[in-house]
């Protein structure tokens, strides 16, 4: 029996045997401690075997290939999407959009209003400076295209979306309000509600990059209001190489494509072209087909666990870790240091010793943690670090574990005589 078949009660020790990789042995013989699941999550076997399965028993083209493999392939590609469109509340499975990662998502909204004149000059967007660069640079890109203007929230010195200047930053020129659901950096969990209520009662339209909150937290997009959420499949427990993007369907309707190709288009002359319905129109080319079946079957399992269960145990584990973690002298937390509003992400520093130095020393240990920027460089300089070190946790996290890093931490003091 699996964790997926065991009974509602939270048991990670039996999650965790779902995982192989987390019973590897690193150098020195020393127990694999994972704590870079914000950067990308672990796969339990019910995926790799679901992806080997499609590749040895079902591999084919989808949507064009006219025999049996064909229809299996494309059945099962069609399956993952409907999986999907279910586990955020999609009202129609047309809305769910492949790209291949949350990225590509987040260039694919920009580029398209810009294309169809949604942004111009005069126009404003709105994103936060705690953005990862995937919701920053594409804004850069298309405002300076269509000469809109880009405008952006603080944040606070706890961490926290500052909301002060909510009413002059979303004003009748702005377009588009872009922000992040929850910090890849800081862990903060924004307050969505408010953001989507000011944009919508000017007419602006709301993007949201929840590439951190699917994998921890439920998600219902009808119930959330946006208009467009964007996130990856790798961080949550399936395979690299596919994102999705939820949009609303008359909205994607109203778009021009994305990227030219097979099976985007309508109709075909030498002249010009028409184009398929969504979302079809934005998935030119070959899909990702095995990825498709891998995020099925990692949705499977994390639904048969129940989000509402994975939701409470990141948040007690990550109450754990910044409990003990901010006993250690020296060492202080980027970002909201309490578990409230927040997901398992925490990156800090410790005095006098750099980021990159931690992370190999707790590596030394068998502490697997993520050092650098984070892919959010202006979050960094608000707080005046160049970079962090970030330990993040998921489903499979233990307080053992916790308890590791931190032991690994004091270790990596003494070494450096700090």
């Amino acid at each position: 029996m699996t964790a997926v078949e065991s009974s509602t009660t939270y048991d990670v020790a039996r999650i965790r045997e779902d995982f192989p990789i987390l019973g590897r042995r690193l150098s020195g013989d020393l127990p694999l401690v994972y704590l870079d699941s914000a950067n990308t999550s672990q796969k339990p076997q019910q995926v790799v075997d679901a992806i080997a399965d499609h590749y040895a028993q079902h591999n084919a083209n989808v949507a064009r290939a006219m025999h049996q493999l064909g229809a299996e392939a494309t059945a099962a590609f069609e399956l993952g999407r409907d999986k999907v469109a279910a586990f955020i509340g999609a009202p129609s499975r047309d809305e769910v959009v492949y790209a291949k990662n949350a990225s590509e998502a987040l260039n694919l909204v920009a580029r398209v209003l810009g294309d169809a004149g949604r942004i111009g000059p005069g126009d404003e967007v709105v994103i936060t400076e705690m953005e990862h660069h995937s919701n920053i640079v594409p804004w850069q890109q298309v405002t300076q295209r269509t000469g809109a203007t880009l405008r952006w929230f603080g944040v606070t010195d706890e961490g926290r979306l500052d909301l002060d200047d909510i009413d002059t930053l979303i004003t009748e020129r702005t377009k588009v309000v872009s922000l992040t659901w929850v910090s890849n950096m800081l862990g903060t969990i924004n307050p969505l509600d408010v953001v989507i209520a000011k944009a919508h009662s000017v007419g602006a339209l709301v993007v949201v990059d929840a590439s951190q909150a699917v994998p921890q937290i439920p998600v219902d997009v009808a119930a959330l209001g946006a208009d467009f959420v964007v996130f990856t499949g790798h961080k949550l427990l399936g395979p690299t190489g596919i994102g999705v993007l939820w949009g609303r369907y008359d909205l994607l309707a109203e778009l021009p494509p994305f990227l030219g190709g097979g099976e985007m288009i309508e109709t075909v002359t030498m002249e010009r072209s028409t184009y398929a319905a969504p979302p079809s129109r934005f998935e030119a080319g070959t899909p990702p087909i095995a990825q498709s079946v891998g995020l099925g079957a990692a949705i499977d399992y994390l639904s048969a666990i129940g989000m509402q269960n994975v939701a409470a145990h990141e948040q007690a584990i990550t109450a754990y870790a910044l409990g003990a973690m901010q006993e250690i002298d020296g060492l202080t937390v980027v970002g909201p240091k309490e578990a409230v509003m927040r997901g398992g992400a925490v990156s800090f520093t410790l005095d006098g010793i750099h980021p990159h130095d931690v992370s190999q020393l707790l590596d030394s240990r068998g502490v697997a943690v993520r050092a650098g920027h984070h892919c959010a460089k202006p979050a960094h300089l608000r707080f005046g670090v160049q970079s962090t070190t970030r330990a993040s946790f998921y489903l499979y996290t233990t307080e053992q574990e916790i308890d590791v890093l931190v032991e690994a931490l004091h270790h990596t003091k003494k070494y450096f005589g700090s």
